[in-house]
């Protein structure tokens, strides 16, 4: 089973090289993120004829988040976070298929720092661990999959130095995401890259792509039960160099 995140930055935008990607790589689930539009207008059919079900969590102009399912519809779970009723964005979408449980997650960037916004990022990263903390306790495999929008360690970005005042890379993000591994889950990427150096986002400024100038956000952590599951993870990397592409790459992870 291939389960896959994928931020598209803007579902309307990328819908050829999403299709394009459903056709040539047929994974089993992806996690959408930043589909940047509202429920009534996303491509719902589109996905349907690729052959995919769907639950859909959208939000327009911004934000949203989708788990599609290949031959199948995924059961929701839950959407959205508790922890603040103020809390509007389309950031976490839950679904059940057959005996895994899914997340499609996309944590707030956080920029500029200091600021409200990385406030906001740290408080919806601990609303995010009492959620997973609670997974866990289901004693199920359960993928969290998304854009963490953390740069969890130093060989996960290309220059320490020209990241070092970025909301991603601060003691305070990394530290939450470290203390949600500690809860017990697998950062599958880093099991297969433990010496880092691979990448899951290349910006569109100043020639990223091109100087292979990236970092890595795109996250898939596994409960226990998944972890003993896992066969593989990597990076399609080659779908971020195609025309008009998203500015992440699918990340993905295969379990038996």
């Amino acid at each position: 089973m291939k389960i896959v995140s994928y931020n598209v930055n803007g579902i309307k935008a990328r819908m050829e090289r999403l299709l394009e990607y459903l056709d040539e790589q047929k994974p089993d689930l992806v996690c959408l993120q930043e589909l940047k539009g509202a429920d009534e207008t996303l491509p719902v059919g589109d996905i349907e004829k690729a052959g995919y079900g769907a639950v859909w969590h959208g939000q327009k102009g911004f934000n949203g988040v989708a788990v599609l399912a290949r031959g199948q519809q995924p059961v929701e779970r839950q959407r959205g976070l508790a922890g603040d009723p103020e809390d509007a964005h389309s950031r976490y979408i839950e679904v059940e298929i057959g005996d895994l449980v899914v997340a499609s997650i996309y944590l707030p960037n956080g920029n500029p720092q200091p600021g409200p916004k990385f406030d906001y990022k740290l408080q919806w990263m601990d609303r995010l661990a009492d959620r997973a903390r609670a997974l866990l306790a289901e004693e199920r495999p359960v993928v969290l999959a998304g854009d963490y929008n953390v740069i969890a360690n130093d060989d996960d970005t290309f220059s320490v130095r020209a990241m070092a005042s970025d909301a991603l890379t601060q003691p305070e993000s990394r530290q939450r995401y470290r203390s949600l591994l500690a809860q017990g889950w697998t950062d599958a990427l880093r099991t297969r890259f433990p010496g880092g150096g691979i990448w899951t986002f290349w910006d569109y400024q100043a020639g990223c792509w091109q100087r292979d100038a990236g970092f890595r956000i795109d996250h898939l952590l596994l409960s226990p039960q998944a972890a003993d599951r896992l066969t593989g993870a990597g990076v399609d990397k080659e779908y971020r160099g195609r025309e008009r592409a998203s500015d992440h790459a699918p990340t993905w992870v295969t379990l038996r």
